[in-house]
Order: structure tokens, then sequence, then C-alpha cells
């Protein structure tokens, strides 16, 4: 029988879909990410929850575990592909340019090193590996960007990992999160800035407002998703003067029940799209033999 594996930590999240699976009659399991991988068949479906190190100098241990285990025939859900495409700002930025997508202009920045700047002010500097709006900083001039990245020499993910320098698109503190579960829109929410704070990080102190994203919206997180190959991802949308734009894939995306379209399980639209791309991706294979 086919178990459907949710490799991660033990957090109200995972434990939400495992929950969920349970509530639908799919066999489930919780487990780390190594003990998953000693239990996984090739019947079975992995769903990969790794995200950035807290340290934001890199991406949690697993990602070599997780390219054996597909290359094993185990269907992984969030492959080692996708997450350090969702991970790596810099390779964010290339596989949304390459789809045509709409994206803060983007370059790296290295300790030592000027930064190859095609762009004006004012930027936002972020770890490359990064998350919860930590090491986020705004910059008005290039002035002010040469202080910030001198005042990052000697800081850990600077130096091991450096920084991406991007447009900066402006905002009046609020964005829109939509996940983003097999292909599929499962739920939204708009996350508001704390006062005087332009970043939206819940972690920071935002909050959250329910909301029904536009198809526009819709379209154009689904087609984020698919171009760095996520299965569950959180896509966040920035409203600017010519259109929305992706500022973030989270590919260890965390959502609550209030994600929901009204009547909605999230949890259970989770589970559902994401065993029906395993399905799907099962069938494809299955019709390459031919």
């Amino acid at each position: 029988m086919t178990d459907f594996l949710i490799a991660g930590q033990i957090t109200p999240m995972n434990v939400a879909l495992h929950d969920a699976c349970r509530a639908g009659d799919v066999p489930a399991r919780l487990l780390p990410l190594d003990i998953a991988a000693r239990r996984a068949c090739v019947d079975d479906v992995l769903l990969a929850r790794i995200d950035v190190c807290s340290t934001l100098d890199g991406i949690e241990p697993g990602v070599e575990l997780l390219t054996q285990l597909e290359h094993a025939g185990v269907r992984v859900l969030n492959s080692a592909e996708a997450l350090t495409a969702a991970h790596d700002k810099l390779v964010t930025a290339e596989r949304l340019a390459a789809a045509g997508l709409p994206y803060p202009l983007t370059v790296s920045a290295r300790p030592g090193a000027a930064p190859e700047l095609d762009f004006g002010p004012p930027y936002v500097v972020k770890p490359r590996f990064g998350s919860w709006g930590q090491g986020v900083l705004y910059c008005e001039s290039q002035r002010s960007l040469k202080r910030t990245l001198s005042r990052l020499r000697g800081c850990g993910w600077f130096e091991r990992g450096g920084a991406v320098v991007q447009q900066f698109l402006p905002n009046d503190g609020v964005d829109l999160r939509v996940v983003v579960a097999g292909g599929s829109v499962i739920g939204a929410i708009k996350r508001r800035a704390a006062p005087g704070e332009w970043r939206t990080n819940i972690a920071l102190g935002g909050t959250r407002v329910p909301a029904l994203p536009s198809m526009q919206a819709m379209v154009l997180a689904m087609g984020a998703a698919a171009a760095i190959g996520g299965d569950l991802v959180g896509v966040d949308l920035l409203p600017t003067p010519e259109g929305l734009a992706v500022v973030e894939i989270n590919g260890c995306v965390d959502f609550t029940p209030e994600y929901a379209a009204p009547g909605r399980d999230i949890y259970a639209d989770a589970v559902r799209q994401l065993l029906h791309r395993a399905s799907a991706r099962t069938m494809g294979l299955a019709a390459s033999e031919f």
C-alpha cells in the first residue's frame, strides 16, 4: 500500500498535513527525512519539507538524499531541484526570468566584490538563502548600498553564501501569499506590515487578512511554481504600478486554516492535489516506457 511520507520536523503545519491524510484514509507518516528515506519504497510518495538553515547560509541537510531517492524511483514532491530553486534566490531569479515572469531585477553580492548593477536605487539586500524577513535591508542609494555591504563583512551568512541585491518595488506594506499545491491554487492570505515596518513577514509583526486571489494572481502564482518545479510552495506577490510581481517563493511554506477559501479545508485540499500530482507523474512515467 502506498504511504504518504511527510519528511520534516514535528511542526503544526506538518502535523496538520498528517492529520488531513488520516482523515481522508490516506496512510501517512510524519518522519525526519533520514528516517523517511530509509523506509521509503518505490510505491510511496514523499513530500520534502526542507527549509533554509536558521543561520541563513544554505539549505537544511537532505538535498543530496532527496536526489538519491528520486534516482531510486521514489516519487518525491518538492524535489531537490525544486527546493534549491526556491531557497536560492539567485536560482529563483534565473528561473523566473527564463519563464518571462515579473520579478525584481536581481544580482549577486559577494564579500570584497562590488555587485554588477544595471539598475538604480533604491535597493533591497537579502541573504541568498533567507527567510522570515531576517537580514533583509533597505538601501536608498548606491552609497547606502556600499555601506550596507561593507557592514556585512564578517557576518556568517554573508561570508558563506553571499547576498542578493534586488530592485526595490514600491508598495504600501501589503503583499499576497498564494499557496500552490500540485499545480493548483488552494489558498491565499494578504499580509500587512506592522506599523513602521515595510516588510510583511509575520515573524516581524505582520498581520494576516483573509483574501480571495484574483485570476491574475492565481495564474502568476501557478506560473512561478511551475517555473521552479515546485509541488507545494508559497508564492509572494506584490502589487506594483505595472501589475503584480513575484517577490519570493517559499519552498517550505507554512499556512493556517485562514488561508482557505470559504468552506474549504486547505490541508485536505493540499493532500488531494499532491496525491493527484504524484499519480499523474506515475502515469507519465508508465506512458514513457512504451
